[in-house]
């Protein structure tokens, strides 16, 4: 596995930007404590609150309708799709509105880092898939710090609040101004299969108006609750993993020292 690999190495050390939530695996897995370094200059993002819809029509209308009007402003917009498939569904959209528009997915990875650096230009909208081209800088256009900054817009709430941060860390870097919101449905895969929702079902029967968007503070618990829900998952079968690879590894260890001892004599 790619833990023992990297276990190799007679020091290990890394880098990112979201590695505070995952602390804990670093610690199982490597040994490695986690340290939070403060940002070079103060974080002036706005992070506004959750938008919740019934289905997933109003959720892309929605979401059209926040692009739309940053468009009319010329603030430039980010938007965060989980899947190729959303992210062309946007597009389609977009095309019916006129407004031009970027789409960064697997499939024209070859422009990728030239279409992510043009997405802080005034009127600039680009359609991403899972974030591709982190490793961009995304230089602010003139005028653009003056209208909020970068509008980041979700399309939903990843299975990992690392991504969600990722996407979010995509605007106001280096002291630079910018927004975030999240657009989610009850139709996501994240609320779908890992919430418990049976008690706000019946809040929004109660209230539900189509094309309304409606919010309740339970709501940013349960996707926090969920999205822990699936990391925990997730962590526990990586680590089985790396418990069936120790037994190989042992093994592999002891071949490969007499195959060394072999060669050296």
């Amino acid at each position: 596995t790619i833990q023992n690999y990297f276990r190799l190495y007679s020091k290990l050390a890394g880098m990112t930007g979201t590695a505070e939530t995952e602390a804990q695996e670093f610690h199982d897995i490597y040994a490695l404590n986690v340290m939070a370094i403060p940002t070079n200059k103060p974080c002036r993002r706005k992070d506004f609150n959750d938008v919740f819809f019934k289905t997933r029509r109003e959720k892309y209308n929605a979401a059209i309708a926040e692009i739309e009007a940053a468009y009319k402003r010329g603030q430039p917009v980010l938007v965060g799709t989980a899947s190729v498939e959303a992210s062309e569904l946007l597009s389609r959209m977009l095309r019916r509105t006129k407004i031009p528009h970027n789409v960064l997915n697997a499939k024209n990875h070859a422009q990728e880092a030239e279409i992510v650096a043009q997405a802080g230009q005034a009127g600039a909208v680009t359609i991403s898939t899972n974030m591709a081209g982190r490793g961009t800088d995304i230089k602010l256009g003139d005028g653009v710090e003056e209208l909020g900054g970068l509008l980041v817009i979700g399309t939903q709430r990843y299975e990992s609040s690392r991504v969600d941060r990722q996407l979010q860390g995509r605007c106001a870097r280096q002291g630079d101004k910018g927004e975030s919101i999240f657009i989610i449905s009850l139709e996501d895969e994240l609320l779908r299969l890992y919430a418990d929702m049976s008690f706000l079902a019946k809040q929004i029967r109660l209230k539900y108006r189509e094309g309304c968007p409606f919010s309740h503070p339970l709501f940013e618990r349960i996707i926090k609750r969920a999205q822990k829900k699936v990391e925990g998952e997730n962590f526990s079968i990586r680590k089985r993993m790396l418990q069936f690879d120790d037994v190989s590894n042992k093994q592999r260890e002891a071949i490969y020292s007499i195959r060394s001892e072999i060669i050296d004599e």
